[in-house]
């Protein structure tokens, strides 16, 4: 929803009904996943993709049915057959969308949600996708971490849904969840689509240099927020690095010690400095992080590793280490660098190779697996 927020907003505010399909569950190689928005206005105006154009003419005429008849509808799009033009996916993929009317009617917890999210604040939308003959479909739970607002028809189902979106909005998750009519977990009778809006996952880059300052424009281009830090006062300046949402002058180590971090932070230590690092680096081990990568030669990092040994760390807690940083693409400039970096954390994050895709057989995408805490 952030990529059509402006937009589906102005209409919602306006009194408009807007349609808005948002692809709920994918197999194989789906173009797009689970999240992707397009709106319709009332104007017909198309905003966002679900699919990067495959299916986009039967979506919008869906959303365009959605706006007139106020029924929301789940539609499954496959793979195309022979005919040209027929509507399906290409790429030999599965998706499926819901679409939906969207006003002050219908979703009268939208306003407040599109607020959450411009703040940065978590929230997470819990929207019944299908369900038993009269269940409430289109129906939306908002659940915060510490309140919920609206219903999906009962009491107990809510319960239900209010913890496991939690457990996804901590993980900054969306997917769909599968219930019984009353909210049991092992039942398949309804779905759930949960949308979660979490604050932005961080990028913390150690190590003011020419370096970083390409990983700063880079990992704001991919969506983290991004903070740049050194101890030296004379390189660690907005000036040099403005495209970090902030840039700190403190001591590795200090900051990252008193600075709160979770399992989808991604720390680069980029000082190649022993002074520097392995302070830091003793730090950065007992944190829950996504990706910690650190640059510098085999030669530097063989000493690296020979001090963190001495501190007492096995060579399991060493494995996380990504060093020296970056997938081999042959890089040499800190912009190429920082590609080079980038790509390995998405290949981390996303369970990739890093190989050439002509040279490995299968799915081109993975598939996103939604752990909820139960």
């Amino acid at each position: 929803m952030r990529d059509v927020l402006t937009d589906l907003r102005t209409w919602w505010e306006a009194g408009e009904t807007s349609g808005l399909a948002t692809v709920v569950g994918t197999w194989r190689s789906a173009p797009r996943q689970p999240g992707a928005t397009m709106a319709v206005g009332p104007d017909g105006a198309a905003i966002g993709s679900v699919s990067g154009g495959c299916v986009e003419g039967a979506v919008y005429e869906l959303a365009e049915q959605c706006r007139a008849t106020s029924v929301p509808v789940l539609q499954r799009y496959g793979v195309s057959d022979d005919d040209a033009f027929s509507v399906g996916l290409t790429c030999g993929g599965i998706i499926d969308v819901f679409v939906e009317p969207v006003n002050r009617r219908s979703f009268p917890e939208l306003g407040d949600v599109l607020a959450d999210v411009r703040a940065g604040r978590p929230v997470a939308v819990a929207t019944l996708v299908s369900g038993p003959p009269g269940a409430p479909v289109g129906a939306h739970l908002i659940v915060r971490p510490e309140s919920v607002e609206g219903t999906l028809g009962g009491e107990r189902f809510d319960e239900a849904v209010r913890d496991d979106a939690r457990g996804l909005l901590d993980q900054g998750g969306t997917g769909i969840l599968r219930y019984g009519p009353h909210g049991e977990r092992r039942g398949d009778d309804a779905a759930v689509f949960v949308s979660s809006f979490a604050p932005k996952p961080r990028m913390i880059v150690f190590g003011a240099i020419d370096f970083a300052a390409a990983l700063a424009r880079v990992g704001a281009f991919l969506g983290f927020r991004v903070t740049v830090c050194d101890a030296r006062a004379t390189f660690a300046t907005s000036r040099r690095f403005p495209d970090a949402d902030e840039v700190v002058v403190d001591w590795p180590h200090r900051y990252l010690a008193a600075t709160p971090v979770d399992a989808r932070t991604v720390v680069c230590v980029l000082t190649h400095d022993p002074k520097f690092d392995v302070p830091l680096l003793e730090v950065a081990l007992n944190k829950p992080l996504a990706y910690l990568g650190v640059m510098g030669s085999r030669r530097t990092h063989e000493d690296r590793v020979r001090r963190l040994r001495e501190i007492g760390f096995s060579d399991a807690d060493l494995r996380r280490l990504h060093a020296p940083i970056g997938l081999d693409i042959g890089g040499r400039t800190p912009e190429e660098t920082a590609i080079s970096i980038a790509a390995e954390i998405i290949a981390t994050r996303q369970g990739g190779s890093g190989g050439q895709l002509r040279a490995l057989s299968g799915p081109i995408h993975h598939e996103q697996h939604i752990r909820v805490a139960r």
